[in-house]
């Protein structure tokens, strides 16, 4: 694992585009409700938890992982085509385009090598093994969405980046040229091929920050893709907020929404959505086939590791929300594709 470049990061024009954000304020990004992660009443049981719970925190038996390569060699047979690659990376193939989601092919999302949380399972391919991307979309800096190593990787192609406001100067440290880095605040829009693909940063709920000293400096956002035929939704990561609605009513609606539901306890419920909170702004989107992510590579919380897809399985009727729950690595069509069956189970 090579060492991580550190950068100044709002300095000279990403600072003046900080400073007209309604959202900075002393040098910070803010949540429009303030919300950000904290306890609720008291720590001390949390904290038992942690020392003497975690039952299932990791699973017992290797997960299964499908190879996509082979699938991804031939034309898909629709105009949408996606892949779970393990937490939140995705790869949209979409209207002849491929978009990469929070690409995380590193051990460790942490960082130092020796420490912090490692992965499940290998990624289902490897960096190299990728299809020529058009597009990468990072969320924003934590190591479990901007993975070091990856970017360095990506960085030997020619992809271009798009990503929030001020984690465009980590990637720039990392050795991406600032002509392929677009950095947007919420509500801003990019397109690439012509205006055949545009992405929207959209409100999120959370945080940012990869170390002491940091925290809120560069932004965060979620992220909607549209193409002629398409229009899909990805929420980094994100509590519930009642921004939803009004991301429904201008840029939906979704024909694809990914939310994550993993790294989930009540006492974070401000930064991070869970399952019935995912089911709950499904519905305030607009609806739309729902792709759970952000679960099933790293043990960042204290639930069983597929605890948030069973409840989310459970809860999904009541809701009148549809699903796809795809194994890693497993390439699918959701325009075509029958329901698949919860394969945590048989791990």
């Amino acid at each position: 694992m090579s060492t991580e470049k550190k950068s100044q990061i709002l300095t000279g024009s990403r600072l003046e585009r900080a400073l007209a954000s309604g959202r900075f304020r002393h040098g910070r990004f803010r949540n429009t409700n303030e919300a950000y992660p904290r306890f609720k009443g008291n720590p001390l049981p949390l904290m038992g938890e942690y020392v003497f719970g975690g039952n299932e925190r990791f699973p017992k038996r290797p997960l299964p992982i499908e190879n996509p390569l082979p699938l991804w060699l031939n034309s898909p047979n629709s105009t949408m085509r996606v892949t779970w690659l393990g937490h939140s990376t995705v790869l949209l193939e979409i209207d002849g385009f491929r978009v990469l989601t929070d690409p995380v092919f590193g051990e460790r999302a942490s960082p130092v090598a020796f420490a912090g949380p490692r992965r499940f399972h290998p990624p289902p391919v490897k960096i190299e093994g990728l299809p020529p991307l058009d597009l990468v979309i990072i969320s924003h800096d934590h190591y479990d969405h901007l993975c070091f190593e990856s970017v360095m990787a990506l960085a030997k192609s020619k992809v271009p980046f798009i990503t929030a406001l001020g984690v465009g100067a980590r990637l720039e440290a990392w050795g991406i040229p600032s002509e392929r880095i677009t950095e947007l605040d919420w509500w801003e829009s990019h397109a690439i091929g012509g205006g055949r693909l545009a992405v929207t940063a959209t409100p999120a709920q959370h945080f940012s920050g990869r170390g002491l000293g940091d925290r809120n400096v560069t932004s965060w956002a979620g992220w909607a893709v549209r193409t002629d035929h398409h229009n899909i939704f990805f929420s980094g990561d994100t509590g519930l907020t009642e921004e939803f609605r009004t991301i429904g009513s201008r840029l939906g609606p979704f024909d694809l929404i990914m939310l994550e539901i993993g790294a989930f306890h009540e006492v974070w419920g401000d930064i991070h959505l869970g399952p019935e909170n995912a089911l709950k702004a499904v519905t305030m989107l607009g609806g739309g086939l729902l792709l759970p992510v952000h679960w099933s590579t790293f043990s960042l919380a204290l639930h069983a590791w597929h605890e948030p897809a069973e409840s989310l399985v459970n809860l999904a009727p009541k809701h009148d929300v549809k699903l796809i729950t795809p194994k890693l690595g497993q390439v699918l069509e959701p325009t075509i594709t029958e329901p698949l069956a919860p394969w945590w189970r048989k791990t």
